[in-house]
């Protein structure tokens, strides 16, 4: 069966005149100061608050009852836990795409886990775009020689992953119980992304002691699609989507793999995805 081309960069996602990979910041002018300390509040309010985290209870709580039915035995509640994952049937920004066994043979993405930056709603001419999570480089940025101050000094020994074929450079940054940061774009709760022209005011969070050099985690190239092309590869079985935690998407950063990210979604996303994660890669 033929493959898509998944490589090319023709298929990245555009918006007009920028590219979709730059965060264009948080900030709408034109808030009172009343306005923005209501925001304020309500962000410190609501800044732990995940509401993934109350759908995939939902989830959970709906499987294990399934099951207990399908078995003849009693219903038991159990605790999520700190790493979770479950299939979702349309993508969303924060959402993860898990390739499947169509995918293959196909270099770039065989086995690949791509973390959704956003999923093309939010302008009509921008298509969605992530990373590669779970495809580490083994390389520090020092090792790149970056002519980049920042880069040379401040991140120089964070470590490098493979974002994707098209050209960008990202990094992600976990926030901790912080509410979103200005220049940062969120995309799930403790969890915010930028690009080389956040970079300076990611450089002064680390200088100032707002976050650590271990937080970040940066992106060489990133993935894109046009509007609908990534709901045809969707439904024709190239990606499964899950929703899962961001301790699963970031782990014990920076010193554990997410080499074995594939398979670790896939098994507790259970079922069907489950039995995948032992097949052994198909020669295409």
């Amino acid at each position: 069966m033929g493959k898509k081309n998944h490589g090319s960069s023709s298929n990245s996602s555009s918006s007009g005149n920028g590219d979709p990979s730059i965060p264009e910041g948080d900030g709408a002018n034109g808030n009172s100061s009343s306005e923005k300390s209501n925001d304020a509040s309500q962000h410190s309010l609501h800044v732990n608050f995940d509401w993934r985290t109350v759908r995939a209870n939902l989830f959970s709580r709906e499987q294990a009852e399934t099951e207990a039915q399908a078995k003849g035995t009693s219903f038991e509640s159990k605790p999520l836990g700190m790493k979770w994952a479950h299939p979702i049937s349309v993508p969303e920004t924060g959402c993860v795409l898990v390739a499947t066994e169509k995918l293959d043979g196909v270099r770039t993405f065989e086995r690949t886990v791509v973390l959704l930056l956003r999923s093309g709603t939010r302008h009509p001419q921008e298509g969605p775009f992530g990373i590669v999570i779970n495809r580490p480089l083994h390389k520090k940025i020092k090792h790149m020689k970056p002519t980049n101050l920042d880069l040379a000094t401040t991140f120089s020994d964070c470590p490098l992953h493979f974002g994707g074929p098209l050209e960008a450079s990202m990094f992600l940054l976990k926030t901790g119980g912080r509410s979103k940061l200005p220049g940062f774009e969120e995309v799930i709760p403790g969890l915010c992304f930028g690009a080389r022209n956040s970079l300076d005011e990611a450089a002064e969070l680390v200088k100032k002691g707002v976050l650590k050099s271990q937080d970040f985690r940066f992106f060489v190239g990133y993935a894109g699609w046009q509007q609908d092309q990534l709901k045809e590869e969707i439904d024709s079985d190239y990606w499964y989507v899950a929703a899962c935690s961001l301790n699963l998407i970031y782990g014990g950063f920076p010193d554990s793999s997410s080499e074995n990210l594939w398979e670790e979604i896939l098994q507790l996303m259970g079922g069907q995805y489950s039995e995948l994660s032992r097949k052994p890669k198909q020669d295409m």
